[in-house]
């Protein structure tokens, strides 16, 4: 499966080293949840990201980088929206959003965008979903994976009628950020047997 597999020419080392960055990002986030109490946090999709670009970096994965590149994105915009405008700077949470974000960008630099990191993306999403769902408290909606989103609740009459919307608009969302990389950043190679590694990808003969 495409998803499963890894960059078809090397990685430097510079770049798959800095996979030791986002990895840094979570053990913070770690370490103050483990001090202040809440640790079902840590799968909020923006925690769980850096874990996800760390590993991608350093295995020299290229789906995983992109996918984890898109998410960076929304991650940020919620953040500024739920948790920088009504509480403040806190230094283990700016490090995860803002520093995954620009880690993700640098790296995004060298593997460019394809057309279909958006459903990786969006993938990922429902897997971490699904995941806060069964593993975290009902009481901190991690992930909004228990109940409506407060605000959302006089719209929709049932979770899974807000459910289906949100998955929609993540979707929506996830592919158009994925065009926006994927004009800034294409990866305009293909990937055939035989073909000679040069660039961020391989490119046809």
């Amino acid at each position: 499966m495409i998803f499963f597999r890894g960059m078809n020419d090397r990685l430097e080392l510079r770049y798959r080293l800095m996979g030791l960055l986002p990895l840094s990002f979570f053990a913070v986030q770690t370490i103050h949840y483990w001090r202040f109490g809440g640790l079902g946090n840590l799968l909020w999709m923006c925690n769980l990201g850096n874990v996800l670009m760390g590993v991608g970096l350093l295995i020299g994965h290229r789906e995983l980088i992109r996918a984890a590149a898109i998410w960076t994105v929304p991650g940020l915009a919620l953040w500024v929206v739920y948790v920088l405008i009504p509480s403040g700077l806190y230094f283990s949470t700016t490090l995860a959003h803002v520093g995954g974000f620009i880690v993700g960008m640098i790296a995004l630099q060298r593997v460019r965008m394809d057309r279909l990191a958006w459903l990786y993306a969006f993938a990922w999403g429902v897997l971490t979903q699904i995941a806060a769902r069964f593993l975290s408290a009902a009481d901190l909606n991690v992930n909004v994976a228990h109940r409506i989103q407060a605000g959302w609740d006089k719209t929709f009459t049932s979770y899974w009628k807000f459910w289906v919307v949100l998955m929609l608009s993540v979707a929506v969302t996830l592919w158009l950020i994925g065009r926006a990389f994927l004009l800034i950043w294409p990866a305009t190679s293909v990937s055939v047997p035989g073909a000679v590694a040069r660039g961020s990808e391989t490119q046809v003969p």
